[in-house]
């Protein structure tokens, strides 16, 4: 039976290409495709859209069934939509007019940790559903996990250790915070994990084990383009995509290829991405290790989502150097479904789809060191290549992913 879906993120992929947007829009597409009736809502704010007077939405996309939510005004400590005269009764005018019978949302950034209440007050009945991308309701570090003073990966959050964190906020903030973003969680009927790391994060931190299903992203299918044969040349070709900021681990991966270069190894290193938003002295320092290793690493900038597929096929392995628990990496995804090997850190999801000695090599995080010597096992071992690509465990294609959350959904659904 045909179901009204409103599929809720945190931005738009236009406007901003990072994995939660991406997935979020991929899946609403394949629900469509499934012969349901969705809309796309994108929250976003004066980064990327200027406000409209009159009105909360936006539209995008030529066919009415993309909206941005513009909010300008919101608390990121609580994770709290506050205006409260604005945003809120215009959401809650949006549910009454297209009802939906799912709501299935991807993040509460800018849409508002109240968000799911807010659903539920307008519509009691309508089924609730939140996949989990990142640890934002845990972690007030931009949801990382990681110390803001000695950068270590964070095991298990609390409120005296995020006060220790930021110091400059007192310790009872942190147990409302929260306390807070629970009560309001526990609106959601179903939560859904891409892998089961963040499961267990999720649990540990308070969410009911039995609430979360784990259902790993899948990614849409596309037609093969021209794709380089491994070690076609003779030299090895790596590959890393994705936004250039400090834990995605671009200046160990830039350190690992200085260490190699000194050794006189011959290969070469295409980094795609760009460093929007991130500060001078983070692009200088990236800049920096550009210049020492431009004898083999090639910088090629921002791409478009279309495109990595493209850009996957043309390397021979690649690379995704992350220093916080990722949890559910695109890219690699992409270079599986290719049959592209990986060099991955041993940590969060990233282990859990990289099978060290098997379909790829792990390494620990922010070590060139190790970085460098997996690497060096491809240079002087190229078989190595060969082998992981016959392992390559491919994702399922989003259709498929979709299938497995309305099966999730539908038993919700029915009446008693």
């Amino acid at each position: 039976m045909s179901k009204r879906i409103l599929v809720a993120a945190h931005n738009h992929p236009s406007l901003h290409p990072g994995g939660t947007e991406i997935f979020a829009h991929d899946l609403f597409r394949a629900y469509q495709r499934a012969g349901h009736e969705a809309l796309f809502l994108g929250a976003t704010n004066q980064i990327h859209r200027e406000a409209r007077p009159g009105t909360s939405f936006q539209g995008v996309g030529p066919a009415g069934d993309e909206l941005l939510l513009w909010s300008g005004h919101f608390d990121h400590f609580f994770m709290s939509q506050i205006d409260l005269y604005g945003v809120v009764p215009d959401i809650t005018e949006l549910l009454r007019e297209f009802r939906p019978d799912v709501v299935h949302i991807h993040h509460l950034l800018l849409l508002g940790a109240e968000f799911p209440h807010i659903i539920r007050r307008t519509l009691p009945h309508c089924q609730i559903v939140m996949t989990l991308h990142d640890y934002y309701p845990i972690c007030h570090h931009d949801g990382l996990m990681v110390r803001t003073g000695t950068k270590e990966l964070c095991h298990q959050a609390s409120p005296d250790r995020c006060h220790g964190c930021f110091k400059d906020i007192p310790l009872d903030r942190f147990v409302l915070r929260e306390r807070h973003l629970k009560a309001l969680l526990s609106t959601v009927d179903h939560f859904v994990s891409p892998s089961a790391f963040l499961k267990d994060r999720f649990v540990q931190w308070g969410l009911d084990e039995d609430a979360v299903s784990v259902i790993p992203n899948g990614i849409p299918v596309r037609k093969a383009g021209a794709q380089r044969e491994l070690l076609e040349g003779g030299r090895p070709i790596f590959g890393y995509f994705g936004n250039l900021n400090p834990w995605k681990g671009v200046t160990v991966l830039l350190d690992a290829a200085r260490q190699l270069l000194a050794d006189g190894h011959e290969f070469e290193l295409r980094v795609h991405g760009g460093a929007p938003f991130q500060s001078k002295t983070f692009v200088d320092e990236v800049d920096r290790r550009f210049a020492e290793t431009a004898e083999c690493v090639q910088p090629r900038g921002p791409y478009r989502r279309e495109d990595i597929g493209d850009l996957v096929a043309a390397v021979d392995c690649t690379i995704v150097p992350s220093v916080w628990w990722e949890n559910a990496p695109l890219v690699i995804q992409e270079a599986q479904v290719q049959g592209r090997p990986v060099i991955a850190s041993n940590i969060g999801g990233m282990a859990e789809m990289i099978e060290h000695g098997v379909n790829g090599l792990t390494v620990p995080p922010n070590d060139a060191r190790a970085l460098a010597a997996a690497m060096r096992s491809i240079l002087e071992q190229p078989n190595l290549l060969r082998q992981f690509a016959e392992n390559a465990r491919k994702p399922d294609d989003i259709d498929t992913t979709a299938r497995r959350y309305l099966k999730r959904i539908e038993p919700a659904l029915l009446p008693a």
